[in-house]
C-alpha cells in the first residue's frame, strides 16, 4: 500500500446563485419582490399582458417609458436582467441607473390578442399619457425615451404600483453622487460610441445623448454646490431642452395623425 494521500479532489463547483456579485443579488432579490407583489384583488402586477412601465432614477426622476402586451414581467425582466433590448444593447438605458419600478396594467385586456388594434390603441393611449406625465414631473422635462411614443388623446392614468428596486445598502454605497458622475459619464461615452461607431443611428439616440449630457452636466453641478456650501442649481434656469433638442412631445418625423401602428411595442 502506498503511504501517499490521495490527491485532493475538483474543488466545488460555485452555486449559480453565488455567481453574481453581491450588489446585483440583493438588486435581482428585490426585482422577484416586485414581481411577487398583488393587488387589492391579489393579482400579481407584473403579471397583467397589456400595460405601460417606467423607471425612475436614484433621485425619483423618471428616465424611462415604456409599453409591452406580451407581459409586464416579461418585459421589465428582458430590460433590467437579460439585457436584450435595443433600449440597453444601444446603451441609451443604464440599468444601474433604474432604482425604481411603476407598472401601469390594463387588466380588461387580459387575453386580448396583441394585433388587436382597439386595444393596441389603448396601449399607445395609456404610454403617451404616461410619458406626458412624466415629462411633466421631470426636473428636465424630458426622459430617456429613444422612440417618443406615438402622439394619442390624453387618457386617465389607472391604478399604478411603484416599487423600490434598490436595497439599503447598494443605495448607500452606488447612490454616491461621485459615483453617479463617473457611472453617468461611462454611459455617455458608450451611447457616443454607439453612434460612433454604426454611424447611422436614429435621431432619437442622439437627442438622448444631449439628455443624458444634460443629467449629467446637472448631477456634476449639484455636487459642486454641495462640497461648495451653495444652493442647489435651478434647471429651468440652466437649461432650455427644446432649445437643444426640440419637441419631445413628438417625433418630427411623424405627423400629427401617426396612429402609431409602426411603433415597435417592446422596444
Amino acid at each position: 500500500m502506498s503511504d501517499n494521500p490521495c490527491p485532493p479532489g475538483p474543488p466545488a463547483r460555485l452555486p449559480r446563485s453565488e455567481v453574481p456579485a453581491a450588489d446585483v443579488r440583493r438588486f435581482r432579490a428585490r426585482l422577484h419582490a416586485f414581481f411577487d407583489a398583488t393587488d387589492d384583488e391579489g393579482r400579481k402586477w407584473a403579471n397583467a399582458t397589456w400595460g405601460v412601465y417606467a423607471f425612475y432614477d436614484y433621485d425619483g426622476e423618471p428616465i424611462y417609458i415604456g409599453q409591452t402586451n406580451e407581459q409586464l414581467r416579461t418585459r421589465i425582466r428582458r430590460h433590467l436582467t437579460n439585457q436584450r433590448t435595443d433600449a440597453v444593447a444601444m446603451r441609451v438605458l443604464d440599468v444601474f441607473e433604474v432604482a425604481e419600478v411603476e407598472v401601469f396594467p390594463i387588466w380588461d385586456l387580459q387575453g386580448t390578442s396583441r394585433s388587436d388594434a382597439d386595444a393596441r390603441q389603448r396601449l399607445n393611449a395609456l404610454e403617451y399619457s404616461a410619458y406626458l406625465r412624466a415629462i411633466e414631473n421631470s426636473r428636465f422635462k424630458a426622459i430617456l425615451n429613444e422612440k417618443i411614443p406615438p402622439v394619442s388623446v390624453p387618457i386617465e392614468l389607472p391604478p399604478s404600483f411603484r416599487f423600490d428596486l434598490i436595497h439599503e445598502q447598494t443605495r448607500a454605497e452606488s447612490g454616491h453622487p461621485d459615483i453617479r458622475i463617473a457611472r453617468r459619464a461611462e454611459t455617455i461615452s458608450r451611447l457616443a460610441a454607439v453612434a460612433r461607431e454604426r454611424g447611422k443611428v436614429s435621431d432619437g439616440l442622439r437627442r438622448v445623448l444631449v439628455i443624458q449630457a444634460v443629467r449629467l452636466a446637472y448631477l456634476a453641478a449639484s455636487r459642486l454646490a454641495e462640497v461648495e456650501g451653495r444652493p442647489q442649481p435651478d434647471p429651468d434656469a440652466a437649461f432650455d431642452i427644446e432649445a437643444l433638442v426640440g419637441s419631445v412631445l413628438f417625433e418630427p418625423s411623424d405627423s400629427a395623425d401617426n396612429t402609431g401602428d409602426e411603433h415597435n411595442y417592446d422596444e
